[in-house]
């Protein structure tokens, strides 16, 4: 029996990479592993995982507050008592190697680990590495990573490109699209466009398409699925009540993700760690709006890495509701400009990510065991 502990959370975009991981740990080990996720107390994995059938440890830790508050001054006591709680589950658990996803509660997981002499390895989902991961990797055994040039956070001889674990099933389905379109009610004589701002939404991307539809005449000149996030449903629904306009859909969530893939000619998102590698599996010209209100600004650099090899673009947040839509219909009614784009995406998909990561787990556990 091996026994593997998987720690992250916070964001789903922390969380899936994990239970995707845990799934192929399964899918190849069966009843020979056992799994224990460690997650940060109040944080979202703390219902989600144990929901997915997986067993989970909370820790008291917490981040850090950007603003001036007096809950930074209990952050030096909440790390340390998550030090000390992390130890005690690792020997607990006899735990035979730590994975950490990122998130609050790696870092309190991860460095425990490696003062028990316990191996760790570090998955990585962005193109720019914080100051946690770059800090642990010194005593890591493998960086698993998704972007190229991140010899410039890690020990370069300790990398090894894996892409990052998805939840779900992502493929550029061609054969797919006539279904899709029909869920939507749509017709294959007109481009259709992706806004897609998350489950809880982004007002950027809500208010660029208030924006766009005040200046048209009751009639889009391409088709929309609008997915407007849980937070702003019901404005966003009386806003489209108050000015009806041809050819859009528009939803608080998207229940098929792979039917709106599928749908869809050009996508406009941010550009989440996850979301840029779900667009690449189903190689979609994409415009990515990254986020200004993430750590050391990584959604920007996350875009970047596939804008500079050609495999999409991007519209900076503050210029998206001037000109986020204008740019995508035209990229839309541009079919040799899509194609150029879906086939350089395309360059960047991994497929087989959670496997990849399994594979070095499985290397570091023959080397220990």
């Amino acid at each position: 029996m091996i026994r593997v502990i998987l720690s992250g959370g916070g964001t789903g975009g922390h969380i899936y990479p994990a239970v995707s991981v845990a799934e192929a740990l399964k899918r190849r080990f069966g009843n020979d592993v056992e799994i224990l996720f460690v997650g940060a107390e109040g944080k979202m994995e703390m219902e989600k995982v144990p929901a997915l059938g997986y067993r989970i440890e909370g820790l008291p830790v917490a981040g850090l507050q950007r603003r001036l508050t007096l809950k930074n001054l209990a952050l030096p006591f909440k790390v340390a008592a998550s030090v000390r709680r992390a130890k005690r589950i690792i020997k607990e658990f006899r735990a035979d190697i730590v994975v950490g996803f990122g998130g609050y509660a790696s870092a309190p997981v991860l460095w425990a680990a490696q003062r028990l002499g316990v191996p760790t390895i570090i998955q990585e989902q962005n193109s720019y590495a914080g100051l946690t991961n770059k800090l642990l990797s010194k005593r890591a055994k493998r960086i698993c990573v998704a972007y190229d040039k991140m010899e410039r956070f890690f020990p370069k001889e300790r990398i090894v490109m894996t892409g990052n674990p998805l939840r779900g099933r992502f493929t550029a389905d061609i054969a797919l699209r006539g279904e899709a379109l029909g869920y939507y009610g749509f017709n294959e004589d007109m481009p259709v466009v992706l806004v897609v701002g998350g489950s809880l939404g982004t007002r950027t991307l809500n208010e660029m398409m208030k924006a766009w539809i005040k200046s048209l005449d009751g009639v889009a000149p391409v088709q929309v699925i609008w997915q407007t996030g849980k937070f702003y449903e019901r404005e966003m629904r009386e806003f489209l009540e108050a000015h009806p306009t041809k050819n859009i859909w528009q939803g608080a969530f998207i229940e098929r993700m792979d039917y709106a893939y599928a749908a869809a000619d050009v996508v406009l998102s941010r550009s989440g760690a996850c979301t840029v590698s779900e667009l690449c599996l189903v190689a979609k010209p994409t415009i990515f709006v990254p986020s200004p209100n993430v750590a050391e600004d990584h959604q920007t650099k996350n875009a970047m890495a596939l804008v500079e090899k050609g495999a999409a673009e991007i519209v900076r947040d503050s210029e998206a509701v001037a000109r986020g839509m204008q740019e995508a219909v035209a990229m839309a009614q541009d079919s040799q400009r899509l194609e150029q784009l879906a086939a350089n995406i395309a360059k960047l998909a991994i497929a087989d990510a959670a496997d990849r990561v399994v594979n070095e787990i499985e290397t570091e556990l023959k080397k220990s065991l």
